[in-house]
């Protein structure tokens, strides 16, 4: 009986080890939770001084984890917790190009922060277009070896543009094939490369019936900006492109007298274009969250008219207004959230309080 007591106990231990280094061994994935809510006075100086106003805007993000068995089961008891593959997350970059893509995101998101607010502003801003940042290379590209992400394009088939939209548009219409000559530049020394046209997947639009043209590159714009009086944004560890909106927000009231916040703890998130419109982001309903916990009573969320093709692809098959919204609704009641599309939403907003209509009318 003893001996069948032993055997039993080593078998439970077993199992129990086992499960133990099965939790804690990691997996390739992360877990995504939400982030903090910082205060972006503590990041934006203009003429070297920081805003000392009593509202506050918040920059909000998304925390990552290498993801374990424990944390990865934990996702499937905590809403507020959720697993994504490396390839979701990097696209299968190697920690330190992923690192560097944000940080040329956060480069990009800063100049067209820059632009929107001393544009709306009136005040004095000149730009110099430098090229194209390249933020990945697909491997059905042609140029998968010679283009590497963070070089920066500067011209195709000789044509130099003023943006990556003239860039795109070059290349749009162009058959299957076609050889382009690419010039870009890499560590300051200058290079060229040439390759054939590639058809890209998922481009169907109405301006484009039969999908577009390519050469296998995502990218972003590289601006250099200047500005009088002199903005300098120190954004520490966060990266990406999401913070765009928050930071023109700072920027601009910070320019015209801090007369916007009114002593508001404002949140939100959100791309921002340098013609001032407000783009998609993920992982908004950790956003909410990180809102929350900084005490915020108002988050500005991007908007976009729902339909059914653009919820197929959508987190949670949700815009992110909707799912904002939702999160608010359910997990931060006192949080108010705010639907906008363009710079000039969100300070109607702030100085009116009118909010744009919005539908959940899907077509």
């Amino acid at each position: 009986m003893r001996k069948k007591s032993k055997i039993i106990l080593a078998i439970v231990s077993l199992l129990v080890i086992t499960g133990i280094v099965a939790g804690v061994w990691p997996l390739s994935g992360y877990i995504e939770s939400p982030g903090e809510a910082d205060d972006l006075s503590k990041f934006v100086k203009i003429d070297g001084k920081k805003d000392t106003s009593k509202g506050q805007y918040r920059i909000t993000s998304v925390y990552l984890s290498q993801a374990n068995g424990f944390k990865y089961l934990e996702t499937k008891i905590n809403p507020h917790l959720s697993y994504a593959t490396a390839e979701d997350v990097t696209g299968g970059q190697s920690s330190a190009t992923f690192s560097k893509v944000q940080d040329f995101y956060m480069q990009s998101a800063i100049a067209n922060a820059e632009q929107v607010a001393f544009k709306k502003a009136n005040k004095p801003i000149t730009t110099k277009y430098r090229g194209i940042y390249v933020l990945s290379v697909s491997s059905k590209s042609h140029f998968k070896k010679s283009i590497k992400v963070g070089d920066t394009i500067t011209a195709i088939d000789g044509h130099h543009y003023e943006n990556s939209d003239s860039f795109i548009k070059y290349l749009a219409n162009k058959s299957k094939g076609t050889k382009v000559t690419v010039d870009y530049t890499r560590d300051g020394k200058k290079g060229q490369a040439t390759g054939d046209t590639i058809k890209l997947a998922g481009t169907k639009t109405t301006e484009y019936p039969n999908g577009r043209a390519g050469i296998g590159i995502v990218l972003t714009d590289n601006v250099a900006v200047t500005t009088t009086p002199k903005v300098s944004v120190n954004a520490g560890q966060i990266g990406g492109p999401s913070g765009g909106l928050m930071f023109t927000i700072q920027i601009y009231d910070q320019l015209t007298g801090d007369l916007l916040a009114k002593g508001r703890n404002i949140s939100g998130t959100g791309t921002m274009s340098a013609d001032g419109y407000v783009g998609e982001i993920g992982g908004i309903d950790k956003k909410i969250m990180a809102a929350k916990a900084a005490g915020s009573t108002v988050f500005f969320a991007p908007y976009v008219k729902p339909s059914k093709e653009l919820l197929k692809y959508e987190e949670q098959h949700k815009t992110n207004y909707m799912l904002a919204r939702d999160t608010a609704k359910k997990y931060a009641p006192k949080l108010k959230v705010i639907p906008v599309q363009t710079f000039d939403d969100v300070i109607n907003y702030l100085q009116t309080g009118k909010v744009i209509k919005t539908t959940d009318s899907v077509k």
